[in-house]
Order: structure tokens, then sequence, then C-alpha cells
């Protein structure tokens, strides 16, 4: 069995799903794909059950019966990932802002040392292609938010290309994980941060969505502002359950 697993939460992206599925299975070093699909109503699962029979035993497809959020659908990832022994979990979405091949770079930063890896916009510079200037100043805004509330070191803290060793996943009470939104991010790296895992950043460039749309919201937004500061007094004061 291979020992890397991308998790790739869906929902409403037939647009995308068949290539990016295609894209992971074409690189040189193998990995296996979870599909977290929140019966998409456009009917992505369907399609990823069509693939199944092409890519069996290494395209799986997780199916629930809702949208439920971003975070969620990680953490139901992360859960069967761990269950079946994998050694490398990564995220990734499905609307290729990331570059499948940037899944060997990560996982060797890994290899080398490094507990989390986390595809980085921001370690040298801005690399984000196609963004309104709006979207690049929030996205770079918050990351220097983040890092003055929570004292993390992470020039991409809610970037969502990230490597994890299983170990970290397994020493994370994954249950008590609050956030759902574009913040859940945040709070996967921030409590890997304070169990002492050596987080690593490697650039890459971003690009924005081609087909599909954008699951941004207010709602997430908010999330991400007001819910950083309380993270982090609760890490303060529930340090022991946190």
């Amino acid at each position: 069995m291979a020992s890397s697993i991308v998790i790739i939460p869906t929902y409403n992206e037939i647009e995308n799903i068949e290539a990016i599925i295609r894209a992971v299975f074409d690189l040189q070093k193998e990995f296996h794909v979870l599909i977290v699909d929140d019966n998409s109503p456009d009917k992505t699962g369907d399609c990823v059950k069509k693939l199944q029979k092409e890519f069996e035993g290494k395209l799986f497809l997780e199916t629930r019966t809702e949208k439920s959020g971003l975070g969620t659908a990680y953490i139901h990832g992360f859960k069967w990932a761990i269950a079946k022994g994998y050694d490398y979990i990564f995220e990734m979405d499905a609307d290729f802002s990331h570059t499948p091949s940037d899944l060997i770079r990560l996982q060797k930063a890994c290899l080398n040392g490094a507990d989390v890896a986390v595809g980085s916009r921001y370690k040298k510079g801005v690399n984000v292609v196609n963004w309104p200037l709006y979207r690049v100043l929030l996205s770079y805004g918050a990351s220097i938010y983040v890092k003055l509330i929570t004292g993390m070191r992470v020039h991409d803290p809610t970037a969502g290309f990230v490597c994890y060793k299983r170990e970290v996943l397994e020493a994370i009470d994954l249950d008590s994980v609050r956030f759902v939104g574009y913040a859940f991010q945040i709070e996967m790296k921030f409590r890997a941060y304070l169990k002492k895992f050596k987080i690593e950043e490697v650039s890459i460039i971003f690009r924005d969505r081609v087909l599909g749309k954008s699951k941004m919201s207010s709602t997430i937004i908010s999330e991400a502002i007001w819910g950083v500061f309380v993270m982090k007094m609760r890490s303060l004061f529930l340090r022991n359950k946190f």
C-alpha cells in the first residue's frame, strides 16, 4: 500500500474533479486519493465512482449527507486515513489552485525532518496568480494578524495545501477542533505548533480557480477574524484540554 494519501474535499466540483484526480495519479511518485464529497448536487460523487473502476485500490470516496464545512470534511478524511495506516496525509484543493506536482516537494520536506509541511504563498514574497487585489490584501493581512495573535512564525497560516505526518494528527484531539471554514487551517497549524511539532514552509505558486465557484463567504471571514482571538484565549486558559 502507498504510504501517502491526498484528501480532497469537494462540493460541486464536477468541472475539476476528474482532471485533478488524473493529475495526481500521473505523478511519478505514488499517491492514493480520498475524495470527501458533501453530496454535491452536480454529481461530483458519481464521477468519482466511475473513476474508481479505473483506479481500483487507490481512489476512495467518502460521501457525506450534506454540505458541512471544509474543516469537518478534513477531520473525516484524517480519521479515515489514520485508520487505514497512511504515514503522510495531505490536504489539497480540487480546483488546481495547488499544483499537484508540488505534493512531492511537500513530502520531501517531511522526509527531511518536518512534521508539517505547508505549501506557502508568502514564504518568498506574494506568489499568487489571478487573484483580485482585495483577496490578496485580505489573505496576506490575515497571515500577519494570525502571527501577531498566536505567536506562530508561519508566513501562510491559512494555507490549505499541507502534508502532515500521521503522528501529528494522532497527537491532536481532532474531535475538539472547532473551526469549520478556512480558519480550520489556522487551528490545525496552531495545535501542531503548541505540541512542538516542526512546521516547515515550502514556497509554492497559488493560482486562482479557473472553473467552478469559490466557497469564500463573509461567515468564513468572520470566523477567521474573531475565532483566532478566541482560539488563542482558549489555549491559554484551557491549556491542558486544548
